[in-house]
């Protein structure tokens, strides 16, 4: 009791009223890691009348860092609560207003959060934003991401691929390690999710042949050039819009392996019956869709499932449309396009066809 007094008398008590349940501060304290400590300042807390809410404890260098979420009397100032804290001998790192839905517990919020961006990769940066509690996330080149520039702990950058980075930055306290290894793990597992969509698809076409859809490899250029072999020219000629009977052998590396692209192929048995290509625009919003089917497997769905995984991987790639060149006057693509469940827009005169995807464009938070 006489140490409940002595603290009442080194701070003075505000004016307690009955809280308008709308006012929460998220606040971090450096402390000693020592026992009593962390009730210490639970006391001091109810001295004034605080009502804490949430506790996560952060291990930093030298000590702990303890984040308190409270609901602080009315009449509190975040000056006399940081008074108060310093008379017991630790530290204020910052104070920040806060959110009710944020009392939820970290590893299920997290969780959640990894749910959201698996079903929609354009929301990443948001995600990522909400797990650090960040003011901004930023998708910016990875050559501009300048990881150096940590701005006191309060800047970071995660390389996101080989071409672009995220950016986080807050003002109200620095990013601390444990929080870094939770969106480490965040980015991890979306890129893990990501490259799974890519792996082998086993399926069953129309007239009941197995077939599996897979990426392509350089390894495959013999089978490739054996399809376009099986090819008719009007196939071909509908895919490349140039007369050719057989693929040209210096192009099979680029139909298997297009830049920041990709292929996939329809494999039977050891043959390749169908090829289908993705190749990302600049800001790989917009990709382009191509296909081809052996005339002997065309008609059995060969079409339609390349062309749905196709927008699958580019969906979880974070694309917001696929375009397709046909030749005017042709909807096959258009067809297959509706076939697979997608929504193209009918084509236009030069036989440009737009296929709207489900995912909304990249979320850009803010400005590096």
């Amino acid at each position: 009791m006489e140490i409940r007094t002595r603290r009442a008398q080194t701070v003075p008590r505000p004016v307690i009223a009955e809280a308008d349940g709308s006012v929460i501060w998220r606040v971090r304290i450096r402390m000693d890691d020592h026992p009593g400590m962390l009730a210490r300042i639970a006391i001091r807390m109810a001295d004034l009348e605080c009502n804490i809410l949430g506790l996560t404890v952060l291990p930093v260098p030298g000590g702990v860092l303890d984040e308190v979420v409270i609901r602080p009397a009315t009449g509190l100032t975040k000056e006399q609560l940081v008074t108060a804290i310093g008379a017991e001998g630790c530290e204020c790192a910052s104070i920040t207003d806060a959110d009710v839905r944020e009392l939820v517990d970290a590893s299920a919020a997290t969780l959640t959060a990894a749910g959201r961006a698996v079903d929609d990769p354009s929301r990443r940066a948001e995600v990522l934003r909400e797990v650090l509690a960040a003011d901004l996330v930023t998708v910016v080149p990875l050559a501009e991401a300048n990881p150096a520039r940590v701005e006191g702990g309060h800047r970071v950058v995660f390389a996101v691929d080989g071409e672009t980075a995220l950016v986080a930055r807050r003002r109200w306290a620095p990013f601390v390690q444990l929080e870094l290894a939770r969106a480490e793990a965040l980015l991890g597992l979306l890129d893990r999710a990501r490259r799974n969509v890519t792996s082998p698809l086993a399926l069953t076409c129309a007239d009941g042949a197995a077939i599996v859809l897979r990426e392509g490899k350089p390894g495959d250029a013999e089978a490739v050039s054996a399809m376009h072999a099986r090819c008719s020219m009007t196939t071909l000629f509908a895919r490349y819009h140039t007369g050719m009977r057989t693929m040209p052998r210096r192009w099979l590396h680029r139909l298997l392996v297009p830049p920041r692209g990709l292929s996939l192929l329809a494999v039977c048995g050891r043959e390749v019956v169908g090829v289908g290509q993705l190749i990302p625009g600049a800001t790989g919003e917009i990709a382009e869709v191509s296909l081809l089917v052996e005339d002997a497997w065309q008609g059995n769905g060969v079409g339609t499932a390349l062309m749905k995984r196709l927008a699958e991987i580019a969906t979880a790639r974070g694309c917001r449309r696929l375009v397709a060149v046909s030749l005017p006057g042709r909807d096959g693509i258009y067809r297959t396009a509706q076939r697979a469940g997608l929504a193209p827009e009918p084509p236009e005169e030069e036989g440009l066809l737009r296929i709207g995807l489900a995912a909304a464009g990249a979320r850009v938070l803010g400005e590096v």
